[in-house]
């Protein structure tokens, strides 16, 4: 895998924010379909937690919400979170607050939440394989950006995030392959939002069997497209189940 360049993000990791009410089933759902452990509670009230994965570095998390409704937001690991917020304020984010604890909270143009952190991380999780001989990983997230905003928002995760990037126009969508890290970040239009929203991709081997073990654990169907499903989960979040593609599973 290449290595970022100097100032670029070494690692990426997904919150999954859920409401107090929804905390425990879409914990429970994702820990179930990732394979993965929790580990034990932090923070102030007990709100933040890992999912942690058999073998390498983490890159999945979760936080209970005071208030809000479900979400997800990204954690930026750099060797120099106050530089790098001053860039992406330079580029238009908003800082929402600094911690004491040496992370800061952003939002992006388009109102999508990030962290600017420096927790050291690095070895990607090998896929899980399943009881039915599949396999599969959490591996993307996608943000859908309003229409209007899209070109804008695409520039500044850009400049912010760095790295390789990939354009396609049919359908449109702009992706940051993973390269050393261990999800994809993919922004796509979408006609009808007002803001931003956000989903994970499961990749995997074989598509039937693997919406059969996450509908049996709780998730819903929500759609069938070439390629890939989309399904709702406990707790309120979307996830598409996408077919494998060339690398992506190894």
């Amino acid at each position: 895998m290449t290595q970022p360049a100097a100032g670029e993000p070494f690692w990426l990791t997904a919150f999954l924010d859920y409401p107090a009410s929804e905390f425990d089933a879409g914990v429970g759902f994702w820990r179930a379909a990732t394979g993965y452990g929790l580990s034990t509670p932090r923070g102030e009230a007990g709100e933040f937690a890992t999912l942690v994965p058999p073998s390498g570095d983490d890159y999945l998390r979760v936080q209970r919400l005071g208030d809000g409704p479900t979400g997800l937001h990204l954690d930026v690991h750099v060797a120099e979170p106050w530089t790098a917020a001053e860039k992406a304020e330079a580029a238009g984010a908003e800082l929402v607050s600094e911690s004491p604890h040496g992370f800061f909270v952003l939002r992006s143009p388009a109102g999508f939440p990030f962290c600017l952190t420096t927790l050291q991380a690095g070895a990607v999780p090998p896929p899980v394989s399943w009881p039915a001989g599949h396999r599969s990983r959490v591996s993307r997230l996608c943000l859908d950006v309003p229409h209007r905003r899209y070109a804008a928002e695409v520039t500044f995760f850009q400049q912010v995030l760095g790295g390789r990037w990939i354009q396609a126009p049919d359908p449109e969508t702009a992706l940051r392959p993973a390269g050393a890290g261990a999800i994809d970040i993919r922004l796509q239009p979408a006609e009808l939002a007002r803001s931003v929203t956000s989903h994970l991709h499961v990749v995997t081997d074989d598509l039937g069997a693997e919406v059969a073990r996450l509908t049996a654990l709780g998730a819903r169907p929500r759609a069938a497209r070439p390629g890939k499903t989309i399904l709702e989960a406990p707790g309120g979040t979307a996830l598409c189940v996408v077919a494998l593609e060339a690398g992506e599973l190894a």
